[in-house]
């Protein structure tokens, strides 16, 4: 699952034998390299391992956006106007009737356009009204969708299982004590590999932390509208966050 990579190397000292001298490589001409004091001897007896890893936690989701909208045709734009105004004013009193609130509601694609034959002669015009729709109740996703079909509605499209900001707020620092975690095991397998004992901590790089939502295609059925099929249930998988870290760990030479 992880990607992970190392160097284990001390920098310092392979610089200075490369130099072909025993002084520290990082001491200008006016430090005395002899000087036991000098922080450039001390950088000198510290090696350095550098672990890249990545870690993940999941959960269950506890928000939910659906996509639900009326199309209509007709000869003219005022007529398909006409109806997509009807048939979104049905699908908000929808929406209040179940105790929406306004500001979960917004407005999504409201598009009004020509048909064309193959012929190129005009066929009239088509249009849409959609709208998107926040749940932080995953549990009546498909209580809202039967609801919008049985208000007219005519296109159901995906739904998008997600995060709530508290939830991603507290399960990203999670992932990254998970990466970090996974960071620590694997520098300790490969000082115990290179019989070297971690002294601490040099370095710490986080980035990456992402959230992976959950999406699902819908339809909306002919007879979801007269009752003939039972309640809709749609069952979301975890969703997911994950984050990398690189750190790097001194050990003593």
């Amino acid at each position: 699952m992880d990607r992970r990579q190392f160097l284990a190397a001390s920098s310092v000292g392979l610089a200075a034998a490369a130099a072909g001298c025993t002084g520290s490589p990082l001491s200008s001409d006016e430090t005395d390299s002899t000087d036991p004091g000098s922080a450039a001897d001390e950088a000198s007896n510290d090696g350095e391992i550098t672990v890249s890893a990545s870690g993940e936690v999941e959960t269950a989701p506890d928000k939910a956006i659906a996509d639900v909208g009326v199309e209509a045709s007709g000869e003219t734009a005022d007529e398909v106007t006409e109806a997509l105004s009807t048939g979104a004013e049905q699908l908000r009193t929808a929406f209040d009737d179940l105790g929406i609130p306004d500001e979960n509601v917004e407005e999504g694609q409201y598009r009004v356009y020509p048909r064309r034959g193959r012929d190129g002669e005009s066929e009239g015009f088509r249009g849409v009204h959609s709208f998107e729709v926040t749940l932080t109740d995953t549990d009546r996703v498909g209580e809202v969708i039967d609801a919008s079909v049985d208000a007219g509605a005519d296109t159901v499209g995906r739904v998008n299982f997600t995060l709530q900001e508290e939830t991603r707020s507290e399960l990203r620092k999670d992932a990254i004590d998970a990466a970090l975690a996974n960071a620590d095991e694997e520098a300790s397998h490969i000082a115990d590999n290179r019989e070297v004992e971690l002294e601490g901590t040099t370095a710490v790089t986080t980035g990456d932390v992402q959230v992976h939502s959950v999406r699902r295609e819908t339809m909306a059925a002919d007879d979801a509208a007269s009752g003939a099929a039972p309640p809709t249930e749609i069952d979301a998988d975890p969703v997911t966050v994950s984050a990398s870290a690189t750190v790097t760990y001194s050990f003593p030479e």
